[in-house]
């Protein structure tokens, strides 16, 4: 620490003058001296006084003590409270669920759980169709030339539809016929040789028995002439030996003459055989030929008949149908969730839009297609006037009556035999909860409820998906 020097050229001590120092401002001034804080009129004297008894006062050195300012104290408190008053707010709405967001009541879609019985159905589009339709198909591929007739045509079953060519078919037929003519031809020579060989062979039967019966006879003579040694020995067993070939030939000739008479039918009825066959393939031809010329088949309702003169048409292609109006049936499209409930004989209600016909299930198709299964409806009594094919329609198929069980109108999003999270409303209906219910068996308006509502609870039914994050909601 620097000493300091005095105006008279003095040295003073820092520590010697401790005592000299002058006195905080908290502690009160010494017995005699003047305040110039608390005076508040000095008089002249006083302030000439004050800087003489300074200068007679030695110099000594004086040190500073920082002091902290009464403000900022006052800061920093203000300043703490605030920042505790808002971690208490910051508490506070933490601990508050948040405001429950409002759907309006107009757009919702409310029911009450009922207890009582209902019928289990299940519904699918669907269309009409005639039980009986003619394809009519292109026997062999042509040209069209002609078009006869049009969709929605009333036609009977030789009604003229489509005129087709095709030379390479009328060059079939024609070779067919060459064939079957030349079979024929075969077959004539074919008879013609073996009636010859035939009797030829009776000639032989017959010449043969000839020259054994004039060897018998002359073997009969000589046996008396041998006795009577009128011929010789050698000429009567030549004699012998000539009858008993002849008796070989004519046994042979005999045998072919069978023979031949069994195979002449044998060869004539392969030869004609294959006549019968050509005959078959000319009239075959002779049918493509005709079928170039396209006939209804049937009496009914021309449809799907879309040709163009001109236009080229392979074999096999159907070409338009014919449905008989009179006799309808229904085939539904099932959802495959709730298809397996559905039975043969079981009651049916078709809705045409205007009309509602009765039927009863006649045939439940084992394949899926499209997450559907097709169901085939027989319709009973008379059919409406609008009732006619391809009409669009909506099947209900009724599947069982389920009683005395609780339930309510099905939810938008529910399925059978599931748990799902329903918006019950609350007494004043002003709120609804979330709560989870699990369903039964379903319909296609009512489902059954197994747990989770009460009989009189009344739930939204439309869909809430939206709304999946909230268990509660108001409502406006």
């Amino acid at each position: 620490m620097r000493a300091t020097k005095d105006p008279l050229g003095k040295t003073g001590d820092p520590l010697a003058g401790e005592a000299s120092k002058p006195p905080p401002n908290n502690v009160p001034p010494p017995p005699g001296s003047a305040d110039p804080a608390d005076s508040t009129g000095p008089t002249e004297p006083a302030r000439s006084a004050e800087p003489r008894a300074a200068a007679e006062r030695p110099r000594r050195a004086r040190m500073d003590i920082q002091r902290e300012p009464v403000g900022n104290r006052r800061r920093n408190l203000l300043i703490g409270a605030g920042l505790a008053a808002l971690i208490a707010i910051a508490s506070l709405l933490a601990a508050l669920e948040p405001a429950a967001p409002s759907v309006q009541r107009n757009s919702l879609l409310v029911g009450t759980v009922e207890r009582g019985s209902f019928n289990r159905e299940v519904r699918g589009p669907g269309t009409l169709v005639p039980e009986q339709i003619v394809f009519v198909t292109a026997l062999t591929g042509g040209r069209v030339e002609n078009v006869w007739a049009q969709p929605g045509q009333t036609v009977a079953d030789t009604t003229l539809l489509v005129m087709l060519s095709n030379p390479d078919v009328q060059l079939e037929a024609l070779r067919a016929q060459q064939e079957h003519t030349s079979a024929r031809a075969r077959l004539v020579a074919l008879r013609r040789d073996l009636q010859t060989l035939f009797l030829q062979q009776q000639a032989l039967v017959a010449r043969a028995a000839a020259d054994h019966a004039d060897a018998l006879r002359l073997a009969r003579g000589d046996s008396a002439l041998l006795a009577r040694q009128l011929i010789s020995v050698n000429e009567a067993r030549r004699n012998q030996e000539r009858l008993v070939a002849l008796e070989v030939l004519l046994s042979t000739e005999n045998r072919r003459l069978q023979l031949l008479d069994r195979t002449i039918d044998e060869q004539l009825a392969v030869q004609e055989e294959q006549v019968r066959r050509l005959a078959s393939i000319v009239s075959y031809q002779q049918r493509r030929v005709s079928s170039m010329s396209v006939s209804a088949g049937a009496a009914g309702v021309l449809q799907d008949l879309d040709l163009e003169v001109g236009q080229w048409v392979q074999a096999g292609t159907t070409l338009a149908r014919v449905a008989q109006p009179g006799r309808l049936k229904a085939e539904l499209r099932i959802p495959q969730t709730q298809a397996r409930d559905v039975q043969i004989g079981q009651l049916a209600s078709i809705d045409t839009r205007s009309d509602s016909i009765r039927g009863v299930v006649r045939r439940v198709d084992p394949n899926v297609q499209n997450g559907s299964v097709l169901v085939e409806v027989r319709l009973e009594g008379p059919l409406p006037a609008g009732a006619r094919p391809d009409l669009s329609v909506d099947g209900t198929i009724r599947i069982e009556r389920v009683e005395d069980v609780l339930f309510v109108g099905r939810p938008a999003y529910g399925q059978a035999n599931s748990a799902v999270g329903l918006f019950r409303l609350s007494d004043d209906e002003e709120e609804a909860s979330r709560l989870t219910v699990r369903l039964g068996r379903s319909s296609v308006n009512q489902i059954e409820i197994l747990e989770g509502l009460a009989l009189g609870d009344r739930v939204i039914l439309s869909d809430m998906s939206r709304w999946d994050d909230v268990t509660r909601i108001r409502i406006d």
